[in-house]
């Protein structure tokens, strides 16, 4: 995952209205509800499935680190489908989404000024097309270049050029070392 899958995630999770399952044994029968069986749990963990049902009757109390770090993504991936789409599709149709930053901005401009790159700290929200842009490359599977792609353009015309009203020979933004980056809708 790149950076912005990240941010959508972390963004997606804010969002929840009840906390996932939080005990190995929770999170295990929540899975086995959504998979359906403990050896399709097992497929998607990378255990066995005596593991998986060893985990669900509380014989074996604590997984492994990595395969407990392996669980909780896979409750948090799959908990509260609902809310996530609602909170998408009002950002994509009538919210927009709020981006925080630092990154190192570069740019293309006019002939005698400046086009220096530099780090700078930026939250900038932009309108629901942007978001409905994201949303679409994200679940196309865009890489995490094409989706800083999307929110460069987005920092161009409503940050940069404030609208059309400034900058109006900038053609092209990038974002480049990013230091954090964070969404909100």
């Amino acid at each position: 995952m790149g950076e912005i899958d990240d941010a959508i995630e972390r963004a997606d999770r804010e969002s929840f209205t009840r906390q996932p399952p939080k005990t190995l044994k929770g999170q295990i029968g929540y899975l086995l509800k959504q998979f359906g069986s403990a050896k399709a749990v097992a497929q998607e963990l990378g255990v066995t499935a005596d593991s998986v049902n060893r985990y669900r009757r509380g014989a074996r109390k604590h997984a492994r680190a990595d395969v407990a770090a392996k669980i909780d993504d896979a409750v948090r991936q799959r908990w509260q489908p609902q809310v996530r789409k609602r909170r998408q599709k009002q950002a994509a149709t009538s919210g927009g989404i709020t981006v925080e930053t630092r990154a190192r901005f570069g740019y293309t401009a006019p002939v005698g000024t400046t086009d220096d790159g530099r780090f700078r700290r930026l939250t900038v929200h932009l309108p629901p097309a942007y978001a409905q842009r994201l949303f679409d490359a994200r679940n196309a599977g865009a890489s995490d270049q094409q989706m800083r792609g999307i929110i460069a353009e987005g920092f161009k015309e409503i940050y940069f050029q404030d609208g059309g009203g400034r900058a109006t020979g900038l053609s092209d933004v990038a974002i480049n070392d990013i230091d954090y980056l964070d969404l909100d809708y």
